[in-house]
């Protein structure tokens, strides 16, 4: 099982290996038909740190058998309602498997990178929030540089590489949850046959 995964948003086929990825790591998970809930966390106030809420604003119509998608351009998930949306999902689902999905800051040489680690998030470090911990995956998007000023980073960072991401990211998921269903429908079909 592959720890981390990571894919520049600019290649073609970065979808199809977001998909490929996801698939391969979450097959188990699905098999025990346990909730997955992508976590997009965000704001849509802030160029740098919208690419959460525009990822769920490209799925949000995907909520469906075992997936669920929350955070959202018109809902989304940030700093002042993140523990809330947390407890309410705790509540909800019985032993759900939450893929968080932030922006992020860092390298020069990693802007417009994706990053998939089997590990949870820390929102709002960045910022110096003190949030808890999310997920037991996370996606992460290179949005800027990291260095001083992160607030004025994110305000300022281009439209134009969020919108890669974000697209890379949501096609990604779009795809692994179309083969996911599809799959465990033709499962259930041969059974059915079988019998």
């Amino acid at each position: 099982m592959c720890q981390t995964f990571s894919i520049d948003s600019s290649s073609l086929t970065s979808y199809i290996k977001i998909t490929d990825y996801l698939l391969s790591e979450l097959q188990p998970i699905i098999e025990l038909h346990r909730p997955i809930i992508f976590f997009c966390i965000g704001t849509d106030r802030s160029t740098g740190d919208s690419l959460g809420p525009l990822v769920g604003y490209k799925l949000k119509y995907f909520s469906k058998n075992i997936f669920y998608i929350y955070g959202t351009l018109e809902n989304p998930i940030h700093a002042k309602n993140m523990v809330n949306v947390l407890n309410e999902i705790k509540s909800k689902f019985q032993n759900p498997y939450i893929i968080a999905i932030d922006s992020c800051l860092g390298s020069l040489n990693n802007i417009g990178k994706i990053f998939i680690q089997k590990k949870p998030l820390m929102p709002g470090l960045a910022l110096n929030k003190e949030l808890p911990e999310v997920g037991d995956m996370s996606i992460t998007g290179i949005v800027n540089i990291c260095g001083n000023f992160e607030f004025l980073v994110l305000q300022n960072t281009r439209l134009n590489t969020v919108m890669n991401l974000a697209d890379s990211i949501s096609k990604g998921i779009y795809y692994f949850i179309l083969k996911s269903l599809y799959k465990n429908y033709n499962n259930s079909i041969d059974i059915v046959n079988i019998k």
